[in-house]
Formats: structure tokens, sequence, C-alpha cells
């Protein structure tokens, strides 16, 4: 299909400029939450600290790569029939159920927010110990797949990252943040575009409007093909 979102790939080159680095893309998850007030969408972002050294004070959807205790992790709920079925055409079925895991997980880290069920609250060791003991499960069952974008090579760093997006209603409770994100906010749609955004978060941006018109949409895929970038529909 023709893409209607076109991928900014002048502005992707200035977000991370190439440096000749040869990197492998690791496995990464974006959670995109959204809900209704007055009945307009607003989307949860996030502005990253001034000092970081990727993306510096740049809006983003709260997510992160993919962590060897999310392989493992367990869940109060598992992904829906047709969101493992679309995960599982590329990957296996447990490292699909791990990117999930990773989109909740850094949701919780960065924002505080649970997307998950209450649980009798547990000692695990590792990246989900804050989470449990809040006394929550991940919630896998709140989320569908909306996008995929792999970072083109060259960059300082490379993340094959899947796009997931939930219902901000689901949320259960709010707990410590990790300071990585300096501003957290509900954004309208329209405000949120209007935003200092990474190219890619942009693009995404525009697959959650589009989906409130047509939540029946081809999943898209941004990567670089051919010396350019590129986006395909499936």
């Amino acid at each position: 299909m023709r893409d209607p979102s076109p991928f900014d790939a002048r502005q992707d080159l200035e977000d991370a400029p190439r440096t000749g680095a040869r990197a492998r893309p690791k496995d990464a998850a974006t959670l995109i939450l959204v809900r209704r007030r007055s009945g307009s969408a607003e989307v949860l972002m996030g502005r990253r600290a001034p000092g970081h050294v990727f993306m510096a004070s740049k809006w983003v959807f709260p997510g992160g790569r993919v962590e060897r205790a999310d392989l493992g992790a367990a869940a109060a709920t598992e992904l829906s029939a047709a969101t493992a079925e679309r995960l599982e055409r590329e990957l296996p079925a447990r490292r699909a159920r791990a990117l999930a895991l990773a989109a909740v997980r850094e949701t919780f880290e960065e924002t505080g927010l649970i997307l998950g069920r209450p649980a009798p609250a547990a000692s695990v060791a590792g990246p989900w110990r804050e989470f449990r003991r809040a006394g929550a499960l991940p919630d896998l069952a709140a989320l569908s797949y909306i996008a995929r974008a792999i970072t083109p090579p060259g960059r300082p760093r490379r993340f094959d990252a899947r796009f997931f997006m939930a219902d901000g209603e689901s949320l259960m409770a709010r707990g410590e943040a990790s300071g990585e994100l300096d501003e957290i906010a509900w954004l309208p749609l329209d405000q949120a575009a209007g935003q200092d955004l990474p190219a890619i978060t942009r693009f995404v941006l525009k697959e959650v409007a589009a989906r409130h018109e047509s939540a029946d949409r081809p999943l898209p895929f941004v990567r670089w093909l051919h010396g350019r970038h590129q986006v395909s529909y499936d």
C-alpha cells in the first residue's frame, strides 16, 4: 500500500548522525499509552534529560531494550491471540513475549506507571524487583502491536524496536520513576506533534492518530534498504 505518513529521513540523520560504528540491532520495545479526555485522544510522553547521550531533550514514548529477565518474567495475562500471531511472524514466541514484557517494564521504570493486574507482592532479583514489590503482574493482554523500526547501520546505537499501544485507562497505579525522563505528561495528539520529536516518534505518532480513524490497519515497518529508508506495510 502507499505510505500515508512519509518517514522523515533527513531528520532521522540529524537525530543520530552516522559514526561508522558496526553494531547489530538489539531487541527493544516501546509502549504508547492512549487515553481520551473531553472527547480527544492524549498520549503519554516524556522528555529525555538534556545530558542524555542518546536523543537528549527529545520527547519520546517510554521504552528500551529487552533484558535477559524479560525472557522468563511472570505475567497476569498473556498476549492476545492476534498480537501474538502477528509478532510470531517475525520471531519466536519466547522473544515475542519478552518484547511485550520489556515495554511494560520500561514504562514502569521511566514513568512509574503500572500496566498490570494486582498480585501479591513478591521478592525477585533483577529489573522486575520494584514492579513485583509494588504488588502487580504485567497485563500483556492490554497490548496491541502497531509498528516496527530498525535503526539504520552506522549509528552509535541500533535497535530493532517494536511499538505497542495500550489504553491508558488500564493503568493500575503509579510508583517511583527512574528519572531518565526529565518531564512526563499526557499530551493531546496535536500538541504532541508540536514537540521536539525524533523522526521515528513523529512517524509512530501519526500512526497512532490514524488508528483512531481505522483500527484495522496494516503494520508499518521502517528500515534501511538499498541505501535509503523504506517503509513497508503488512
